[in-house]
């Protein structure tokens, strides 16, 4: 009775930030706290309700990319209605302590969300442990369908409905449910829930090759993310490289990866995340990412490697 499902994470995020808002602003608290470091699907759901008049606060944090208590304590104020902080970073895949965050926010009266998209399935997530109000969650980062999700919402949690019509999702969330995927998106989660001790050793194990290979290969980089990560997000930097040349010789030896930057036929834009970590730009513009999962071989990691090895050398 506190699932509520949608049709992916992006739109679970916005019915946590904007129902939350509008309710909040009938009680006479407007104002919300996010990060710099969130997922588009947060950050430009703060900035539609900011331009509905509502002031949003963003938080900045640590080089390792952790938002801390203290952060937050100098930031909420009993005015605050939401403070929204994701699980694990989707960039370089820092966890951050979701329990004592959310407990700072409800001791000035306010709701908190996370966005769990990147964790869900992938590490332990116990929402009555964490005291969250909302979470959310995208079935095909678990090896779900996609277009499909779900927005938790803990029992009398207060919000206005996202989407009117009908009366599907308890009057929440009004639209035909997609049945066939919503019992994909169980399968899925049931499946890697039960194998999650498994598969995290697994790919931890997978990671660490990764690494001690490429300094074998004495290659020099630098790790980003601190220590409390999500296992095989793994976010590299290399001084002085091209994450875009990288990605691009990558792919040409069939290795997919993604960088921590974005160009044009003129400019390179660094990430939002990596210029909240004020990350230099000698080693922003030399970052990508790599992304390991139940399903790659140690054989792929070998590839990974030689491939890094023979492009930076």
């Amino acid at each position: 009775n506190e699932i509520y499902f949608t049709s992916g994470g992006s739109e679970a995020d916005n019915q946590a930030i904007r129902s939350a808002a509008l309710f909040g602003a009938k009680k006479g608290k407007k104002h919300l706290i996010s990060t710099k470091i969130e997922h588009h699907a947060v950050l430009h759901s703060c900035e539609a309700i900011e331009r509905l008049g509502y002031p949003v606060s963003y938080l900045m944090p640590t080089a390792d990319g952790v938002i801390t208590e203290d952060a937050l304590g100098g930031m909420i104020s009993n005015t605050t209605r939401l403070v929204s902080v994701m699980f694990a970073n989707n960039e370089i895949g820092t966890i951050q302590p979701i329990k004592e965050l959310c407990k700072a926010a409800h001791l000035h009266g306010a709701l908190f969300h996370t966005d769990a998209v990147q964790a869900i399935g992938h590490v332990a997530v116990d929402v009555q442990k964490l005291g969250v109000d909302m979470l959310s969650a995208s079935a095909h980062k678990f090896y779900g369908p996609k277009g499909i999700g779900f927005l938790y919402i803990r029992k009398g949690t207060n919000i206005l409905p996202y989407i009117d019509g009908g009366t599907q999702e308890r009057r929440n969330r009004a639209g035909t449910e997609n049945v066939a995927s919503i019992v994909g998106m169980a399968t899925a989660l049931k499946e890697n829930c039960v194998s999650m001790s498994k598969n995290i050793t697994y790919v931890q194990g997978l990671e660490n090759l990764l690494l001690d290979s490429l300094e074998t290969s004495h290659i020099s980089f630098a790790r980003n993310g601190g220590d409390q990560k999500l296992p095989g997000l793994i976010s590299l930097s290399f001084a002085g490289a091209k994450g875009e040349v990288i990605l691009h010789r990558m792919d040409l030896m069939g290795i997919y990866i993604s960088t921590g930057s974005a160009c044009n036929n003129t400019n390179i834009e660094i990430s939002h995340v990596l210029q909240a970590i004020c990350l230099e730009e000698t080693l922003a513009k030399g970052t990508i990412r790599i992304s390991l999962g139940k399903n790659n071989t140690r054989e792929d990691v070998e590839h990974i490697v030689n491939s890094l090895t023979k492009i930076l050398h």
